[in-house]
């Protein structure tokens, strides 16, 4: 199992099916998928590639899959061959990606490129500068989402408010044996401001909260670059 499947098949473990966290997961992903949808206003001709999708097979996950009209025009990225993930969704296309390398794809290959609920877990901020970097670089619409920080309880381990801060985090993790989520190549905290120094030089980009809605405490942040016109 690789780092990527590792810290998926754990993340799910905090929303187990029918549990209030995976019907509360629900919620917010269905508002960051309308987010989506009027960020880039979508055309049913546009190609979409969603990277980073879910192996594990939920009510919570992979949204996109789920909820667009048009599967035949999204392709989807994901670590390994997801065999759950191409069973579950036989008319998305799937191509397989390696973890901190470029996208196997030509630049503006896609209309679409959105992610959501990955870029926390690539790692450090090289990782993920050139996470964003790929995602600009193939496709003219980017729409990234992530677990914001100040919500107040960690999405992936319901720990509340010592995440705010890395030290505390790091004790809280340490004190209740889930040590693994405050390495930063399973987990970096992002808040707007982390997610905003992600963006290069020039870049017009758009940052706000989605998910659930508590204001800056809301459950997640997205962040949207592009021209839909």
């Amino acid at each position: 199992m690789t780092t990527a499947q590792y810290v998926d098949a754990k993340y799910y473990q905090a929303a187990t099916p029918r549990s209030v966290g995976e019907r509360l997961t629900v919620i917010a992903r269905d508002r960051i998928y309308a987010k989506f949808l009027e960020c880039c206003r979508p055309a049913a001709t546009d190609t979409i590639l969603d990277v980073g999708v879910s192996d594990v097979i939920n009510d919570a996950a992979n949204v996109m899959e789920r909820k667009y009209p048009y599967p035949r025009r999204i392709t989807a990225a994901g670590i390994g061959q997801a065999a759950a993930f191409r069973a579950e969704f036989p008319d998305v296309g799937y191509a397989p990606i390696e973890a901190n390398k470029p996208l196997p794809f030509a630049d503006s290959a896609f209309d679409i490129a959105t992610s959501n609920a990955v870029l926390e877990h690539v790692g450090g901020r090289d990782k993920q500068l050139l996470f964003v970097r790929e995602m600009l670089r193939v496709a003219r619409r980017v729409f990234i989402t992530v677990p914001n920080r100040f919500f107040p309880f960690e999405h992936h381990t319901a720990i509340p408010f010592m995440h705010y801060g890395d030290a505390s985090f790091a004790v809280a993790c340490a004190w209740l044996n889930k040590s693994e989520w405050a390495d930063e190549n399973n987990l970096v905290p992002m808040s707007k401001a982390r997610l905003a120094s992600l963006m290069p030089a020039g870049i017009d980009a758009r940052i706000g909260y989605t998910g659930l809605a508590l204001g800056p405490c809301s459950s997640n942040l997205y962040v949207f670059a592009g021209d839909v016109n």
